[in-house]
């Protein structure tokens, strides 16, 4: 191997180093700034029902016709976006006798989705290719990259199945 050649591949391979590097931190640096400081984040550390590895649970107020029921939102960024629609009232139609689903005012965001999950009774969901709202009152199919689990809501299957508004808002 010549000088020449030996100066060009310790070049490139120093070049591409500091790419890594900056790639590494442009990495760590985004991941920080999603992270929402907001005081409707619980204090709680607990993971969701859904066995959820997203951190930081968002307090929310539900009442599904007219009585109230403990749920949170999970910290992934279309959560985060459907809280900022709140407080929110939609009418719940059934849908493949699985799931109640409604239509938010606007399509939420899909950036930076976490992990497709099977979403399980009581969960609280947005299906991206069509921009609704799911609400499972039974176990629903496998894991899809189109459907993002965005909390969920504690209220019994029978409940959950003819429910036919449900008012979302942040918890006070």
């Amino acid at each position: 191997m010549t000088t020449s050649t030996l100066r060009r591949a310790l070049t490139a391979t120093a070049a591409a180093g500091v790419l890594l590097l900056a790639a590494t931190a442009c990495s760590d640096d985004s991941s920080a700034e999603q992270t929402p400081s907001t005081t409707s984040a619980a204090s709680s550390a607990s993971a969701s029902p859904t066995g959820s590895d997203r951190s930081t649970p968002m307090d929310t107020r539900v009442t599904i016709d007219g009585q109230e029921v403990e749920a949170t939102l999970n910290d992934s960024p279309a959560a985060r976006d459907l809280a900022t629609l709140l407080p929110l009232t939609l009418d719940l139609k059934d849908f493949h006798g699985t799931e109640r689903i409604a239509d938010p005012p606007r399509k939420l965001t899909t950036d930076n989705a976490p992990e497709p999950q099977a979403p399980k009774t009581g969960d609280l969901a947005y299906y991206a290719p069509w921009g609704n709202l799911a609400l499972f009152y039974q176990d629903g199919p496998s894991a899809s990259s189109d459907l993002l689990v965005l909390g969920h809501i504690d209220a019994d299957a029978d409940q959950l199945a003819g429910a036919q508004r449900i008012t979302i808002e942040a918890a006070s």
